[in-house]
Parts: structure tokens; C-alpha cells; sequence
């Protein structure tokens, strides 16, 4: 007995009889007769006795046929979660970001994805940009956002967004009454802004540099985040990611245009030879969603 064969049984149990169940299985007559026939030699016992020319379930065949049923009903449940997998891709997602959109843009793009994916799982990893890095290429996370200095070896990637540098402070510092702050209003001001080795930090000691300006570091940090809260508590002026500062996240600063501009470019990283997942694809377009929303995915200038 094969799957055939148990087609056709159930074919002609739910039609009662040979003609109907070959127009259900699209064959003939004598095909469905002869499946049905072999497979009654398989089982060794009758399926249906043939009276005045009806076929009559027998008590073993409505017996097989109650099995057959159920399995029938698992086949449709098996169906069922393939569809939801073919819509969602399954029952989780790991997201990796870097703190800069790990605490304003990710969480707006996971809120909404968890709205519409109620059942699916999401693994929200706020990391440094290496560590994101290390895991979308070993595929331990399933889309990541990075910024653009990390090694992109072994990883699908595209910029995916360009938030410019803002000065931050106080909100009664005497710069919060200025629209836009310049490299010259900063001089001998207490300055907290990124580490050395990032590349926002290195065009902004160029800036000050053009302008002949030592700048006044007190605190360093890798962290835009960070930065805002110090400016905040009065620790000096910052300068950091406009998408960290977003939505008002940090109470008690001053968010002012900062030129001339600089800004930050962060990368959307894949897995190597990523699978098309209805899963992943449609928490990045979630992640694009808010990335316009926040108008933040427009390209700066190149580098010079």
C-alpha cells in the first residue's frame, strides 16, 4: 500500500464510488479500480463489498478509513504551518545592532514587526558594531546593524543608513539658544564625543583642526547614547548620532545642527549566502520603515 493507493480509498469513501473519485483525482475509472483492487490484495481483507453494483465500506474499511482520517487532519495541520512558515519563516529572528539605533529605531521596527508577528519570537541584540559583525557572519543573528568601519568580510551587507553628528547639551547651556553650532563656538567648551579610533571622531578633529582649534575633550566613550545623558547632567557639550537622541529618548538636552556636516553611516549586514526568508525580509522592511520615518537614509557626501 502506498500514498497512492490511500488517495484512493479516501477518494472513493468521501464520493462513494469509483466514477466520482477518478474525477476527484483527475484519473479513470479503470485506474481507480485497479488501485483499489491491489490494494485490497495488500491488506489482505475487502474494503467495500459490492452490492447491486454499490461499493459498501466493509467493517475493516471503515475502520482504515477512521485511521486514515486522522492522518488526513494531521496532513491539514502539517499544511497550515507550512503556510505560516511560508508567511513569517518561521517561529523566531534574532535583530543585532549597534547601540547608536539599538535604543530608538530597532525597538520602533521590533514593536511594530511583534504587532503584526504576535506568535513569532525576536532576539533583540544591542552590541558593539564587531560584535554584531561576529554575529551575522557566523549566523547566530539573522540581520544586524553595524557601522561602517567594521570588517565586512564573510557578510552580506549595504549602507543602510546616514544620521548626521548633532551637538548636544543642556537645555539652559547658553549654546542651547544657538540653531547651529560650529567648531569655533566649541573652543575651551569641555567636549564629549566619541573614541579615537571612530570615524565621526576623526572628521570631527579634521573640522576642528581646518579651524585651527584644539579641541577640549573631558570624556570619550564609544557610545552616542552615552554622550547625550553626560551633555545632559551638564558633563560638557556632546557631539553624537542624531538617531541616538531621537523621539526625545534623553530628558534635559538640547539637540542643535552641528556644522560643517558629518555624519555617521551604518550598515545592514546579512549572513553569507542568506536564504530568502519571508521571516527576515519583512523585519527589514520594518527596519526601512522607520529608517525614512526618521528621514535618516538619505546618502551624505562622499569623504573626502
Amino acid at each position: 500500500m502506498d500514498l497512492r493507493d490511500v488517495d484512493v480509498f479516501h477518494a472513493i469513501m468521501l464520493s462513494g464510488g469509483v466514477g466520482s473519485a477518478a474525477q476527484i483525482l483527475g484519473s479513470s475509472q479503470p485506474s481507480i479500480s485497479r488501485a483499489l483492487a491491489k490494494m485490497e490484495r495488500d491488506l489482505g481483507f475487502r474494503l467495500f463489498d459490492r452490492i447491486r453494483g454499490r461499493l459498501v465500506p466493509t467493517r475493516e474499511g471503515q475502520l482504515l478509513h477512521a485511521e486514515i482520517r486522522e492522518s488526513f487532519v494531521g496532513l491539514e495541520r502539517l499544511k497550515r504551518s507550512a503556510a505560516r512558515i511560508r508567511e513569517v519563516g518561521g517561529g523566531s529572528i534574532c535583530v543585532a545592532s549597534l547601540s547608536a539605533l539599538g535604543h530608538g529605531l530597532v525597538p520602533r521596527a521590533v514593536a511594530a514587526f511583534a504587532r503584526r508577528f504576535p506568535k513569532v519570537r525576536v532576539n533583540l541584540q544591542v552590541r558593539t558594531s564587531n560584535a554584531v559583525r561576529d554575529l551575522v557572519a557566523t549566523g547566530q543573528a539573522d540581520i544586524g546593524l553595524a557601522a561602517d568601519e567594521v570588517d565586512t568580510t564573510g557578510v552580506e551587507h549595504s549602507v543602510f543608513a546616514t544620521p548626521p553628528a548633532v551637538c548636544v547639551m543642556a537645555e539652559k547651556h547658553p549654546l542651547a539658544r544657538r540653531k547651529t553650532i560650529h567648531p569655533s563656538d566649541l573652543a575651551g567648551e569641555p567636549l564629549v564625543t566619541l573614541s579615537p579610533d571612530d570615524t565621526v571622531r576623526r572628521a570631527l578633529d579634521a573640522a576642528f583642526a581646518r579651524e585651527g582649534i584644539v579641541p577640549n575633550v573631558a570624556i570619550e566613550t564609544p557610545y552616542s547614547l552615552s554622550i547625550a545623558i553626560l551633555a545632559s547632567l551638564g558633563a560638557g557639550v556632546g557631539i553624537a548620532n542624531a538617531a541616538a537622541v531621537s523621539d526625545g529618548m534623553v530628558d534635559g538636552i538640547a539637540v542643535r545642527r552641528f556644522e560643517p556636516a558629518i555624519y555617521f553611516r551604518a550598515l545592514i549586514l546579512r549572513p553569507p549566502s542568506a536564504s530568502s526568508s519571508a521571516l527576515v525580509s519583512a523585519m527589514a522592511r520594518e527596519l526601512y520603515r522607520v529608517r525614512n520615518e526618521m528621514g535618516i537614509g538619505k546618502p551624505p557626501p562622499e569623504r573626502g
